[in-house]
């Protein structure tokens, strides 16, 4: 490849070792492009799923984005922020050299890697996704994507594929938040006649931290919080939200009404949780009838050594956001590229945590799956007890699943 090489870091991979587009700086959607930002924020949501490739001046692995990108298979370099002014027309990002070229000519390159491990080591599967197309693009693998009996969503990915605006729509009174509950389950109703089977879907609540609310929000306030990730939300925001309440009751009823006993296919998942007492106020709080299943996201150092407690106060499932887990346990911003050297997936104190609330959960009877990367995999695989299934993004499971196919 002809031109300038500009050496990055990857932070998420993609299928082939080349992508090849025009730079993006505009921060609108441009189709097959190379995004150029200096960070990922939820306001580039569309203009990141119409891209090919993203590059960026900041950002950890595991940042909200950098997930999203890769549950699409979209590749994320991180260069250096004052190289990013050169990045302008066309380009080709060199993933197996981490580096983008300007001004390229051709090149050729091998898809990634084989080896990894067999869909059959999952067990129960969860593809953490982030719209439609991602059920469609697990169902469509073949016969080993029965594997995966749920798809996990975040509601804010709902919301920005929807075009929703959340707070603007809870702080609008109870008619604002009951259009904004039946657009939630207009979506959900979509996803439900995708599935296969015996497939689910799992929806994370509601948890807009005040940073990324605030690029997503003109009309209610935000608070301007000194860290947001310790802030409020999660959990935490939805036990003062009477508005978000009756949005959920609204979303259920029209599931309800719309797909009868098919309801009960969607499930809802508590996020940011830390103890068994939050679990059991917000339950009530949201005055949830009893035969809607209530999961728990264990995704904070309390929350791990409260599992058996959470187990106890009714969580149907638990499911374990390693990504978030890492940070809080080694005190390392997953999206700060300054301490990437610190946030390490497979530290021991981390192990240790994932070991705790299998064997917790296990000794419940409630079934846990556990999130890995695409690397990790194999290593929690060795060195972690083996839990009812392993979350993994889209694009990574379902590079698995093709992999494995003779």
């Amino acid at each position: 490849m002809d031109g300038r090489r500009i050496q990055g870091s990857l932070l998420t991979g993609g299928a082939q070792s080349e992508v090849r587009g025009t730079c993006n700086r505009t921060r609108q959607p441009l189709e097959g492009s190379i995004l150029v930002a200096r960070s990922l924020d939820a306001g580039l949501y569309e203009a990141i799923v119409a891209a090919r490739a993203v590059v960026c001046g900041s950002g950890g692995l595991t940042g909200h984005m950098q997930s999203l990108c890769r549950g699409r298979g979209i590749p994320v370099l991180r260069v250096d922020e004052a190289d990013l002014d050169d990045l302008v027309g066309e380009a080709v990002l060199d993933l197996d050299g981490e580096s983008i070229v300007v001004e390229s000519g051709s090149g050729a390159g091998t898809d990634a890697g084989a080896g990894a491990p067999s869909p059959a080591d999952l067990g129960a599967a969860c593809a953490v996704i982030a719209d439609l197309q991602d059920i469609s693009a697990i169902n469509s693998c073949g016969p080993d994507a029965k594997r995966v009996d749920c798809f996990f969503i975040r509601e804010e990915f709902l919301c920005l594929a929807a075009g929703l605006s959340p707070l603007d729509s809870l702080e609008g009174g109870p008619a604002e938040a009951a259009v904004y509950g039946r657009a939630l389950a207009d979506r959900l109703c979509a996803f439900t006649e995708a599935l296969l089977p015996g497939q689910r879907l799992i929806l994370r609540m509601l948890d807009l931290r005040s940073d990324h609310a605030a690029s997503v929000t003109e009309l209610a306030p935000v608070a301007v919080e000194p860290n947001p990730e310790l802030g409020l939300h999660g959990a935490r925001w939805l036990l003062g939200s009477t508005a978000y309440r009756e949005a959920l009751h609204a979303m259920l009823g029209s599931l309800r009404e719309r797909l009868g006993e098919a309801a009960g296919r969607v499930h809802l998942s508590v996020p940011f949780l830390n103890d068994a007492e939050e679990f059991a106020q917000l339950r009530k709080h949201l005055e949830l009838p009893a035969e809607v299943p209530l999961s728990a996201f264990i995704e904070t150092p309390a929350a791990v050594h409260a599992t058996a407690e959470i187990c106890a106060a009714g969580a149907s499932e638990l499911f374990v956001g390693v990504k978030d887990l890492v940070q809080f346990y080694l005190a390392a911003d997953r999206g700060n590229h300054l301490v990437a050297e610190s946030y390490q997936t497979r530290h021991p104190a981390v192990l240790d945590g994932l070991r705790r609330v299998v064997e917790s959960a296990r000794a419940a009877g409630t079934p846990v799956k556990v999130f890995a990367l695409g690397t990790d995999l194999a290593h929690y695989l060795a060195h972690v007890p083996t839990p009812d299934g392993y979350m993994m993004c889209t694009a990574e499971l379902r590079q698995l699943v093709l992999d494995s196919r003779p």
